[in-house]
């Protein structure tokens, strides 16, 4: 049987991290308070060294290390934030560092992890298919590999993250906490488990990625036959027997959230909370978001990570705007005389609607003769407002073709 580690191992693993890490800011969300009924706090990882909570387990695993290890170097495989945090923890330890990401993965995260250090190799699609990668370099060059996971280190590094909300909140009565291998809510839920048992720790999972379900019901780990989420950092085929034992122990519930939440999610934190938070960061927000009742306040959601490339970040806000209501996109047919499209537009202003884009065609498919398309992407108040605009179309006349 696999052994848990233990609240004193954490401890020991904070005052080695002491001089390290940032303890980072606990922020009030009045959005998701209301939301829940309750206190909602986010705890801003997000805001860690190398942006987010990683480079607490990769600095433990790493410091650890024999001479002889050390002077080998360490191999990682990562999506980016663990890429990061192995990158930054092996520098301050004048360690070699080598790290496998996968093809596509995030600009922004393999420019920092080779500002930090590390000599970067792009290989596979999936996680998995680099760290297949970075076994074998591990095995042709006695490098150490510094899993993302699947190392008690690891875990007691990552646990650090429970001591500081048990201290920053108290009388917190649910964490909730991204989960893709697991390393972060095993560590945190031993620290807060071992102190405070009536406390709910609940995992989410990005629905298109979400191993630990089968797995639990299973009772063992199984391995998804494919991922595509947004989520890359949470995006993991299959858990280890090391964070198997840990969730299947002290974890309470796993809840899964869509892409169109996490989306809006990444929106809220960016427009309410001021947060730059990436799609695996907020799974806690959007589980909020839709599910508030699963939860009890005092709560605390993690944000584990704010890495995230400026054009995938444009893109994601229009996509939660979408999913918000706040953008309409649609195509309309109207006539091709002087002054329709003027009366078009003077109905979207008399709606309150802001025009963010226009094209007409008189090519489209079942246009009638004398007509034209025109596709407009409108910006709304929300969804009711979204809803309101479609109406007030189809009853002034407009014939709408079709609309997201």
């Amino acid at each position: 049987m696999t052994s848990l580690v233990t609240l004193d191992e954490i401890r020991a693993a904070r005052e080695l991290l002491r001089p390290i890490i940032r303890e980072t800011p606990m922020e009030s969300s009045r959005p998701l308070s209301e939301r829940l009924g309750g206190a909602v706090h986010l705890k801003c990882e997000n805001l860690q060294r190398t942006g987010s909570f990683k480079i607490r387990g990769a600095y433990t695993r790493i410091a650890r290390l024999s001479d002889d290890e050390k002077a080998a170097g360490v191999v990682a495989a990562s999506a980016g934030n663990h890429a990061q945090g192995v990158a930054l923890a092996a520098s301050l330890l004048g360690i070699r560092s080598t790290v496998y990401m996968p093809v596509g993965a995030s600009i922004a995260k393999l420019q920092a992890t080779k500002a930090y250090g590390a000599d970067v190799h792009l290989f596979g699609t999936t996680l998995d298919d680099s760290l297949i990668e970075a076994r074998k370099y591990a095995e042709e060059t006695g490098a150490v590999l510094v899993h993302p996971f699947d190392h008690p280190d690891i875990l007691r590094g990552q646990g650090t993250t429970g001591l500081e909300i048990l201290e920053q909140v108290p009388e917190v009565k649910t964490v909730i906490v991204a989960l893709g291998g697991g390393g972060l809510i095993s560590g945190i839920a031993v620290a807060i488990k071992a102190q405070r048992p009536d406390v709910r720790i609940v995992g989410v999972q990005a629905e298109q990625a979400a191993a630990w379900p089968d797995s639990l019901g299973a009772g063992h780990p199984v391995r998804l036959g494919q991922m595509a989420t947004l989520a890359d950092g949470i995006a993991v085929g299959e858990p280890t027997a090391l964070t198997f034992a840990h969730v299947s122990e002290l974890v309470d519930e796993i809840v899964t959230v869509s892409e169109d939440q996490l989306s809006r999610a990444m929106l809220l934190c960016l427009e309410r909370a001021k947060l730059v938070v990436e799609a695996a960061g907020v799974a806690g927000v959007a589980a909020v978001l839709d599910q508030p009742e699963r939860f009890r306040a005092p709560a605390v959601v993690v944000l584990s990570g704010g890495n995230i490339d400026p054009l995938l970040m444009n893109h994601v806000v229009e996509h939660g705007l979408v999913a918000a209501g706040r953008f309409l996109s649609l195509r309309v047919e109207i006539s091709d005389r002087p002054g329709s499209l003027a009366q078009l537009l003077a109905e979207f202003g008399r709606l309150g609607a802001s025009v963010v884009d226009l094209e007409q065609s008189r090519l489209g498919s079942g246009i009638e003769l004398g007509n034209v398309e025109a596709a407009i992407r409108l910006e709304c108040r929300g969804s009711d407002h979204h809803d309101l605009v479609l109406t007030a179309l189809t009853d002034a006349g407009y014939r709408v073709l079709d609309h997201s």
